[in-house]
């Protein structure tokens, strides 16, 4: 992969001149953060709009084979987006990639959301608030720390890839058979997050090109996601406890 930006042709932002990485790691986080609001706004507006809780009583309750269906459709779908996000031909496919990508964790967390707020199920309408402070507090935590030590931490991805699919299969089979992962897989599952966070961030400092801002975006913006879904879990599953 080749570059030129701002004149300078180079193959990576960590070998790009300082400008022109400063430039593309402003544009990551910029798109990261503008995918989380659309994301956010898009969930209210469907709450707001009584949407969500059709859609979960139609779709969800009325069918457990739906659940699979929506994981397959993540799965296919994010790998989907994924691929859009890294064209080097067209920007416009880039953001079509993101888009889909954001679309996709709206409608995967449409029942979980809908379960941890609602009081008939031990929910609290103050638990994805709290979740959220402590993702974006976990998320700033890991960032300033890969980014303090500059190490390259590339070498964790096919560990955290393995442990991905291995989380899924398990998901999958607790959909299908009935049975309940409980909070030591969300645990585990907040430590993988974790992982891709340090992973994709050592990414946009020593692997990704200048102009893969989009591309590096939507990384952290599925491991902040998968953050954020497993925490609010653990909140929803210590309310129920009380």
């Amino acid at each position: 992969m080749n570059y030129v930006l701002d004149g300078y042709q180079q193959d990576v932002a960590a070998s790009a001149p300082v400008s022109a990485r400063v430039a593309f790691i402003k544009r990551t986080y910029l798109h990261l953060v503008g995918a989380i609001v659309a994301f956010i706004g898009i969930e209210a507006l469907l709450f707001s709009s009584g949407m969500a809780e059709n859609i979960i009583k139609d779709v969800f309750f009325a069918n457990r084979m739906a659940w699979v269906g929506l994981m397959l459709l993540f799965v296919v779908g994010g790998m989907g987006a994924q691929y859009m996000a890294r064209s080097h031909q067209s920007v416009g496919m880039q953001y079509a990639g993101l888009t889909l990508y954001v679309l996709l964790e709206v409608v995967i967390f449409l029942p979980l959301l809908y379960l941890s707020t609602n009081p008939r199920f031990h929910g609290n309408a103050a638990l994805p608030l709290q979740a959220g402070i402590v993702t974006l507090a976990v998320f700033g935590g890991l960032t300033a720390a890969v980014f303090v030590s500059g190490k390259d931490f590339s070498f964790m991805g096919p560990v955290l890839w393995t442990a991905s699919f291995l989380a899924l299969g398990l998901v999958v089979a607790a959909v299908v058979f009935g049975f309940s992962l409980g909070l030591v897989f969300a645990g585990a599952m907040v430590a993988l997050a974790a992982g891709f966070i340090i992973y994709d961030t050592s990414n946009i400092i020593h692997r990704y090109g200048t102009n893969e801002h989009v591309a590096a975006s939507l990384s952290l913006f599925a491991s902040v996601a998968l953050l954020f879904y497993y925490i609010l879990r653990i909140f929803w599953s210590l309310n129920s406890d009380d």
